[in-house]
């Protein structure tokens, strides 16, 4: 945890209740050991969402979809939702999840959930439309690699959502005293922030909210 844990601790005690649809699926995915977003992330990304009404999300990473369905159910401006997975099995358990969640939301104006099973770095070079959000939580190490394309399918004005880029406040820390596994990691994603926080198009901030997230705003049309 970035945050201390007495401190998460008090600030889970202040959210609200989790609808019983996403606390199943929340208990089920823990079980599993399957990374979804924190607890302490949800009250953020409603205020987020809205006060950003984004139309179009992309999402890079869908593990087991609780968070495509956490926006599809918190922003109701939303109209289309694509979200990219490479394992198959996680894509599988999303599709599911998908399903059983437009099931019992019983509503005509559900947003539209595309799942693409593919290569995040490989798939987003095929898309053609725009978005106003773009949720990067796929594999860390290629953050960086995927900015650049990202960026050209991000609209004016959108925002670029990174999660989990302090790494648990090891970030920081040596590469000497970095496991050998984590170091590419952690070295490309202070590139990552790094890039995000000097690029001439993007307003950027990091926050410690769980795992460390970095919030960019697009301005304009840049050469970098």
């Amino acid at each position: 945890m970035v945050t201390n844990e007495r401190l998460t601790a008090y600030l889970h005690s202040l959210d609200k209740d989790a609808k019983p649809f996403f606390e199943a699926l929340r208990k089920k995915a823990e079980e599993a050991d399957v990374p979804i977003i924190r607890r302490e992330m949800e009250s953020f990304l409603r205020t987020l969402l809205m006060m950003h009404q984004p139309t179009h999300i992309l999402e890079i990473g869908t593990a087991v979809g609780y968070s495509a369905l956490f926006f599809a159910d918190n922003a109701g401006s939303v109209k289309t939702i694509t979200t990219i997975e490479n394992d198959p099995q996680r894509a599988g358990e999303a599709r599911e999840n998908i399903r059983a969640y437009l099931q019992q939301r019983e509503e005509t104006d559900a947003p539209s959930i595309e799942l693409l099973e593919a290569d995040a770095v490989s798939e987003i070079g095929k898309l053609t439309d725009t978005y106003d959000l773009i949720f990067l939580d796929g594999p860390k190490a290629q953050y960086i690699v995927m900015l650049p394309q990202l960026l050209q399918l991000l609209k004016e004005g959108g925002v670029l959502l990174a999660d989990n880029v302090l790494q648990d406040g090891d970030l920081i820390d040596s590469r000497y005293v970095t496991p050998r596994r984590q170091r590419t990691i952690h070295e490309r994603m202070r590139e990552f922030i790094w890039a995000v926080m000097h690029r001439d198009d993007l307003e950027s901030t990091v926050l410690t909210i769980g795992d460390g997230v970095t919030l960019s705003i697009k301005k304009g049309n840049h050469d970098r």
